[in-house]
């Protein structure tokens, strides 16, 4: 079951291969619980995540399952590819759960990666109307100056698209590293505002999503599951 929601009836009709008449039935006798409690009302919506029980059975619980991974270099964010491994490869356990990629990266980015089986949550995340942060350790070719902050700050525009980037937030580290925060994501976003100074990214690392910070302990390739804490910041600023 996707994230739409569903009517209870149907559900158990489809699940347990039943006329919907006598689903009804099975309702009305108090025979059905939904999270722990009794439900009688056939119209009822359930999700993914509901837990269903029938006379005391689970006819479904899935949990969902929120996970940052440490993304290598030369990792593909898919759940295939004929060419290179992907992330999915670096998650055998979660083979089969349902789980997609929040905000993708290149093949030659790194850092932080979420997944999840959730699409609501992963819907706030990436809803341009959030307008969520991002923020990226970018290493330039050629030294930055003060030209860039301001560049960044204004917006670029891209003819091709016909579109004004949002404004970004740069804070120069170092004569070639800078901390970049992004408000909407598109194709190739960093590369292509350096590649109008004509400086070349030489290495871009995800920092964080929203108010969720790559663990400094998490070793590279590995991951593991988000806190409540970290699940709850997307949920109550999205």
């Amino acid at each position: 079951m996707s994230a739409k929601r569903a009517r209870l009836d149907r559900f158990i009709s489809q699940k347990c291969q039943i006329p919907r008449k006598q689903v009804r039935v099975i309702l009305a006798r108090g025979r059905v619980s939904v999270d722990g409690l009794v439900v009688r009302d056939a119209d009822y919506q359930i999700d993914q995540f509901s837990h269903v029980m029938l006379d005391g059975q689970s006819l479904r619980q899935e949990l969902p399952i929120y996970l940052m991974l440490h993304k290598p270099v030369g990792v593909v964010s898919a759940t295939k590819d004929s060419e290179h491994k992907t992330v999915m490869d670096l998650l055998p356990e979660y083979q089969g759960k349902g789980l997609h990629i929040v905000g993708r990266l290149d093949l030659n980015t790194s850092g932080l990666l979420l997944l999840t089986n959730d699409s609501r949550w992963s819907k706030r995340i990436m809803s341009p109307e959030n307008k969520v942060a991002k923020q990226y350790l970018v290493t330039l070719k050629a030294p930055l100056t003060q030209a860039y902050v301001k560049a960044f700050a204004e917006g670029f525009y891209f003819a091709y698209e016909n579109i004004t980037t949002s404004p970004a937030h740069l804070e120069i580290l170092d004569s070639h590293l800078a901390r970049v925060t992004l408000y909407e994501g598109r194709y190739h976003q960093i590369k292509r505002m350096f590649g109008r100074f004509r400086n070349q990214v030489m290495a871009l690392h995800r920092l964080s999503v929203g108010e969720i910070r790559l663990d400094d302990t998490l070793p590279v390739g590995e991951h593991r599951a988000l806190s409540a804490d970290e699940v709850a910041t997307i949920s109550a600023t999205a």
